[in-house]
């Protein structure tokens, strides 16, 4: 059984109140906000039953008002690059915000990880409501947006669900940052990682990707089998992961990846119906950041594995749709599961 309560976490400036859902089974907890759909904690056991939090974020709302690198967040419309913050739809040009280097990142300066969400409780979970209109941060359509999270036993289920009035990009993700020894720990160099992908986007200088749909075989990118992230980093990519790696279009529910952390058995489980997924080590993180307990948040101090389309498909021919269309469905899932080894 899966127990969901409910309480006040905090008031907007604009005086709002944000809503706390605590979801929790035998094995898991998992606490997320209205604001963002943000997940503030996964508070799971290790193989000596000790329970640890291994989620980074802060423990008042002030931490996720406050400008931060989108710590466990819903993103939207559209997740990682666009290039230039430029598309074209049926001959129509738009612009978006430009807010990372020479590009758009994450949905713009005023994303859906900023938004307040109308919160539903469900039998073991809560589905959280989001109207985006026409012309927010420049993209076209009035969007109606959903998304769910429910818990059984150690499974952590997000399913993302959206129409739309008019032709839009949509690329929904969350932005939860790992580490599976817990959220204060220094680094996550002792996390074994692979990931289900024959193939990789290379990106330029801006972390674009270049067009090209790369073979892992013989490069740093092949995770088919699992490596100890240290080494790997140290050795192989100095300055971490930070890359899209193709899965199977199909959208059928498929292995994407998993995580081992052996000191204390914490296995991470990744499943999805996305065609990518989004490694990110923690690269910019500095340690200027004060989290939940006064924990500080270096670089490589956390993970991400951020299903999501591919970076820059709406101006990609050759990568998958990412375009939702009006009587048409937006509709993802990706299913977090942990456990003990």
């Amino acid at each position: 059984m899966t127990a969901v309560t409910g309480e006040q976490f905090g008031t907007m400036p604009c005086g709002a109140a944000v809503e706390l859902f605590t979801l929790s089974s035998d094995f898991l907890t998992a606490r997320v906000i209205s604001l963002g759909c943000i997940l503030t904690n996964i508070e799971t056991k290790d193989k000596n039953g000790e329970a640890a939090d291994i989620v980074l974020g802060f423990d008042t709302l002030q931490g996720y008002v406050d400008k931060h690198p989108y710590f466990g967040a819903v993103i939207g419309r559209f997740a990682n690059r666009i290039s230039k913050g430029q598309f074209t739809i049926d001959g129509k040009e738009y612009q978006l915000p430009i807010n990372n280097g020479p590009n758009s990142i994450h949905g713009g300066l005023k994303g859906f990880d900023k938004a307040l969400w109308t919160p539903e409780v469900l039998p073991n979970g809560v589905k959280f409501s989001l109207m985006s209109s026409d012309g927010e941060e420049g993209f076209p359509g009035e969007v109606k947006v959903q998304v769910t999270y429910t818990l059984v036993g150690g499974e952590l289920t997000i399913n993302y669900w959206a129409q739309t009035t008019k032709t839009t990009p949509i690329n929904l993700t969350n932005h939860s940052y790992f580490n599976l020894a817990g959220h204060g720990s220094p680094n996550i160099y002792d996390h074994e990682v692979s990931v289900e992908a024959t193939r990789y986007l290379p990106v330029d200088d801006v972390m674009i990707p270049t067009g090209e749909i790369a073979s892992v075989e013989n490069t740093p990118f092949d995770l088919r089998n699992p490596v100890l992230l240290g080494s790997h980093i140290q050795n192989k990519l100095k300055a971490g992961f930070d890359h899209n790696f193709c899965l199977q279009e199909s959208k059928e529910r498929f292995p994407c990846a998993r995580v081992y952390h052996r000191p204390s058995g914490r296995l991470l489980q990744v499943e999805t119906t996305q065609p990518g997924v989004q490694l990110y080590t923690a690269n910019f993180l500095d340690g200027s950041l004060k989290g939940k307990g006064g924990a500080v948040y270096p670089k490589h101090s956390a993970f991400c594995l951020e299903t999501q389309n591919w970076p820059d498909a709406v101006n990609k021919t050759n990568f998958p749709n990412a375009l939702l269309r009006p009587g048409e469905e937006y509709n993802h899932t990706t299913w977090f599961t942990f456990s003990v080894l």
